[in-house]
């Protein structure tokens, strides 16, 4: 064995060990192994950093735009509301539905695209149902993956397979040659989730992390969790009053953050405001506060997602500012200033030399270095940071939808695909379709850059150098003859399933394409001398390219890697099962389509 192939087949078990201890983060294992490779000269300086350039970086980087675009529309607000209006909060429902649209959606469209159009959505339904993100987003990214095998251009290594078929003087498959396997790949994985999620999927730790830091912001400064809408009914005593009547803080602990009255939203409003019958009143406080307060006042609770919706994150939320040094505002009360019709925001907490205030602090004077906690929509308080008595203490999370962008936000969406569908390569379509949104002004450049994360972007990047090593020093054809050379003369089954194993080995560690066209020729060789199709065992191959499961090595596990809070456990622990069950289902349905020769 030469010494290149030793070293490759070296590293790739330290990649193996730090993958599966998790002693460093994925992107930090990811850097090791580029700069391994490069030291020890089995790939030049420039191919170690060619992952950055590669195809499916790009493309990454792109879907990550496209999605932000997307979402910032306020298109995928309204998906969500529908997906889960059709399947309820219930998470088994939800995750047939989804899984089964995602599924199909990525047989015509690139794997990477649909999981993309769909995560956005699911991050809102998480937050609208509760259901932790990880228990959502791994069965919808794997269900994406799963759905390429349902049409020959639905994955690179099927659309890739056929051309290898031709150079092999074999009949090119059909577009839907691949489909009865297709279906019962996504079947199971759909049924696998449904029967065994609640025990390989993770329980919500990851939820810290998707609340940002409004979670953080409530957390430390110890708010309830969630806001409460009630309708004024017209029997109701509360109507005719101004809000400065109700004490809703020293009475009853609440704070008054909005009313919506004929679908307009009036946030923090102003102590003269008169409440009015009809009039929906959304209160930030506890339960049982807003309980006796609802009792008191003879009012009526409403469910309202729409309402909650705009309410929330999105539009608006929680930040802290602080009075500025030698401010205007200094030496002034809130009542002075008439904060909330000025500034069209709620104070809630005030953090000043006399200690922290939450109950009415109206005629409390404020100082250079007090903190106000605050809530209302970014774009007012996006305002009150230009103001010469005010400074953001906090970040703001939020962005303004920009409803009006939808139609073309679409179009660029629609137009990257299209464009990958039409033979144009995937990276170059998709990107044309970012860079169209921000020329449109769906987004900016600096929202563009925001949008990309780059632990999943060095993820990948830094694991293509080990393909290229792999396929270049002759490890992977070394690997690939010593396996096939020791099942020739098997059982057509065992045969079948040594081919599988190989194949969706390859794919955790080099690219899915790299790994069908250096196993097809092979494969094509040992098929008429076991007895078996060579055909089948070639549509094996470009089926099992897709089974990567088990690792966040595949560019869809990359991606939902970091929005649902995934460790590589996590992938061990539910990927693991999937790909042993992709392996029984890929070659039972190979064995029953292609039968060996008796």
């Amino acid at each position: 064995m030469e010494m290149q192939i030793i070293l490759v087949l070296l590293v790739l078990l330290g990649a193996i060990v730090l993958f599966v201890t998790e002693r460093f983060r994925v992107d930090i294992v990811a850097v090791i192994i580029m700069l391994s490779l490069a030291w020890l000269g089995l790939i030049t300086p420039l191919q170690a950093f060619s992952g950055f350039a590669s195809n499916a970086v790009i493309s990454i980087i792109a879907v990550m735009i496209l999605g932000y675009g997307i979402d910032r529309t306020g298109i995928m607000n309204r998906l969500a509301r529908y997906i889960a209006e059709m399947a309820g909060s219930n998470e088994k429902r939800l995750l047939g539905t989804v899984s089964g649209v995602v599924g199909i959606i990525s047989a015509f469209m690139q794997n990477i695209g649909s999981a993309a159009l769909f995560l956005p959505a699911m991050l809102r339904i998480s937050r609208r149902t509760g259901i932790p993100s990880s228990r959502l987003l791994m069965p919808m990214g794997f269900a994406a993956i799963l759905g390429g095998c349902l049409s020959m251009v639905g994955s690179s290594p099927l659309i890739i397979l056929n051309d290898l078929m031709r150079q092999g003087d074999l009949e090119p498959f059909g577009l839907f040659s691949v489909t009865p396997i297709g279906f019962a790949l996504l079947g199971m994985g759909i049924l696998y989730f449904l029967l065994f999620g609640s025990r390989v999927l993770p329980r919500g730790g990851e939820e810290r992390k998707r609340g940002g830091y409004q979670a953080h912001l409530m957390e430390s400064w110890e708010l309830p969790s969630s806001i409460h809408l009630c309708r004024i009914p017209e029997a109701s005593p509360i109507a005719g009053k101004e809000r400065e009547e109700l004490s809703l803080r020293r009475q009853f602990r609440l704070y008054l953050v909005a009313i919506v009255e004929a679908g307009d939203i009036l946030y923090a409003p102003w102590r003269h405001t008169t409440l009015a019958a009809g009039q929906v009143l959304a209160l930030f406080g506890a339960d049982e506060d807003v309980q006796s307060f609802v009792r008191y006042y003879d009012l009526e609770p409403v469910t309202d997602d729409e309402i909650l919706e705009q309410l929330g994150v999105e539009e608006a939320g929680f930040t802290e500012i602080v009075v500025r040094p030698r401010a205007p505002a200094a030496g002034k009360t809130f009542r002075d200033l008439a904060f909330r019709k000025n500034y069209g925001v709620e104070p809630v907490v005030l953090l000043g030399k006399g200690g922290e205030e939450r109950d009415d602090f109206s005629d409390q004077v404020l100082s250079p270095g007090d903190i106000i906690l605050i809530y209302g929509p970014w774009k007012r308080i996006r305002a009150i940071s230009q103001d010469p008595s005010f400074m953001l203490f906090t970040s703001v999370e939020g962005e303004t939808l920009r409803k009006s962008k939808a139609p073309i936000a679409v179009l660029c969406f629609l137009g990257g695909i299209l464009l990958t569908l039409s033979g144009v390569q995937i990276s170059l379509g998709l990107l044309s379709g970012a860079i169209a949104m921000v020329l449109t002004g769906v987004i900016t450049i600096d929202e563009a850059y925001r949008a990309i994360d780059w632990r999943t972007i060095f993820l990948l990047a830094g694991l293509i150098p080990l393909g290229l090593a792999m396929e270049s020093s002759g490890a992977a054809a070394f690997l690939a003859d010593t396996l096939l050379a020791f099942l020739v003369g098997g059982h057509p089954l065992l045969i079948m399933t040594g081919i599988a194993v190989l194949t969706t080995f390859f794919t955790l560690f080099m690219s899915n394409v790299a790994a069908t066209v250096i196993l097809v020729p092979l494969v094509l060789i040992i098929g008429p001398a076991a007895g078996i199709d060579p055909r089948g065992l070639a549509l094996l191959v470009g089926v099992c390219a897709s089974n990567s499961f088990v690792l966040p090595t595949h560019q869809v596990n990359a991606f939902l890697m970091s929005p649902g809070g995934y460790q590589n456990s996590d992938y061990l622990k539910a990927g693991g099962i999937m790909t042993a069950l992709f392996i029984l289902v890929a070659v039972a349905s190979i064995y029953l389509l292609f039968p060996a020769a008796p």
